[in-house]
């Protein structure tokens, strides 16, 4: 619009100008356009012709051609006629910008409008609560209020590398200061940064919720956020969290059901790190993903009381931490027994998660990075269906030879068994060619 009136304006001054400077150097000056009306203009103030020549100037480009004010010589005719054949195409000019400006701004207007609309059907239909359709259209609005922040669709026709550095620009101290990072080196920063993504949420929306899948986590960039727990039907408050804390990181890292509800007290920027790319690039740096490790298990221990024991397995967990590393001859039986027990199923989980995100860990905790894989052993035919009790499948980790693995069939089934099959029939005679979680057949 800026662009628009400063045209006009340079359009209209330049043309009274240079209608002027025509009268001025004309050698009658009573048979210029001005002259005709002020005789003696040549001896008058310069603004008086200036603002005659202005007058001229919008009257002729607006079209309304009073005529007081016309054309004396065949010069003056001559600009005339073409200064309104430029003002055909200035004119086309501006209606066209201006109806383009309208048309941008209304497309937008109608957008988020049947946006809202079609929320509002959708709610109806589904007889949905009116707090969760206050939640939509919230967050409806701010989507279109934000859209000049977020700026998706043109990122992403930059390359990778202007949007890493964009991205660098404004997330990586945010990243830097959340406590899961702090110490890590700046090239694991730099390629979590280059993937996350940045979110805005209205206030009182619920950014996680309690018991879903764990699939990102999230670190605050600006607002605050309520941590809330959903117990026999009532709604508690836990704590509140402010700029970068986290919410979300352990559902991610344990990957269990997420154990809070996080809602948002204002509105809020969130920074998104996807479950899979932040396993992905940790599992690649050692030393990173032991202090990922040891700032969790800090940042645990730190947790209040009420939190804790909301956490399924971290009380255990923490107390088996400080707990001397049992000796390595004695590793497999003890990791079997606790395979085998329900009870510390999800105690285990716990902790083969740490070991897998860390891909190492200080002997001062019982999380080794050389934990055998897990397979499951079933003694009877694969072809064999059978829902006896005795013959279910046990979880072990995987010995270090054939025959061990034998003989600890043995003492699981009670029956001495000689042949190793896959569950396709294929037979098993390396170890080493066994994936995780693979089941395996002996009888």
């Amino acid at each position: 619009m800026n662009t628009l009136i400063e045209v006009t304006l340079f359009a209209v001054h330049s043309a009274g100008c240079f209608y002027y400077w025509l009268a001025i150097h004309h050698k009658t000056s009573k048979k210029t356009w001005i002259g005709a009306q002020i005789t003696d203009f040549e001896h008058r103030s310069i603004w008086l012709g200036y603002t005659y020549s202005i007058y001229w100037s919008i009257v002729t480009l607006t079209t309304v051609g009073y005529g007081d004010l016309h054309a004396e010589n065949t010069g003056e005719k001559v600009f005339n006629i073409l200064y309104m054949l430029f003002n055909i195409g200035l004119t086309a000019y501006l209606i066209g910008n201006m109806t383009n400006l309208i048309v941008h701004s209304a497309i937008r207007t109608f957008a988020m409008r049947d946006a809202i609309n079609e929320i509002l059907r959708y709610a109806s239909k589904n007889r949905l609560p009116e707090g969760l359709k206050e939640q939509m259209l919230a967050h409806m609005q701010l989507k279109f209020k934000t859209a000049e922040l977020q700026q998706e669709e043109v990122l992403e026709d930059l390359p990778k590398a202007i949007r890493s550095s964009i991205a660098q620009h404004l997330f990586h101290k945010t990243v830097e200061k959340a406590y899961l990072f702090k110490g890590i080196s700046d090239d694991l920063v730099t390629q979590l940064v280059s993937e996350i993504k940045a979110e805005y949420f209205p206030p009182k929306v619920d950014i996680i919720l309690q018991n879903e899948i764990p699939t990102d986590f999230y670190i605050i960039a600006a607002g605050a956020m309520d941590v809330l727990i959903y117990k026999n039907g009532t709604e508690q408050f836990l704590t509140k969290q402010g700029p970068a804390e986290m919410a979300g990181e352990i559902g991610v890292i344990f990957n269990i059901p997420q154990p809070f509800t996080v809602r948002t007290k204002r509105l809020s920027q969130v920074i998104r790190i996807s479950h899979h790319h932040f396993k992905q690039i940790v599992q690649q740096q050692n030393e990173d993903g032991k202090t990922i490790i040891l700032n969790f298990v800090q940042y645990l221990r730190s947790l209040k009381q009420e939190l804790q024991q909301e956490i399924p397995f971290l009380t255990e967990l923490l107390g088996d931490m400080n707990i001397e590393h049992v000796e390595s001859s004695q590793e497999p039986q003890n990791t079997e027994t606790l395979r085998s027990d329900n009870d510390e199923g999800a105690h285990i989980e716990g902790w083969d998660n740490l070991c897998y995100l860390s891909a190492g860990t200080p002997t001062s905790y019982p999380l080794s990075s050389t934990l055998p894989m897990r397979v499951v052993i079933h003694g009877h035919h694969p072809n064999e269906n059978t829902t006896d009790s005795s013959t279910m499948g046990k979880v072990i980790h995987l010995t270090d030879s054939i025959e061990d693995l034998l003989e600890l069939a043995e003492k699981k089934f009670g029956k001495r068994g000689n042949t190793i099959l896959m569950a396709n029939g294929s037979q098993v005679e390396e170890l080493n060619a066994l994936r995780e979680n693979d089941h395996l057949y002996i009888f």
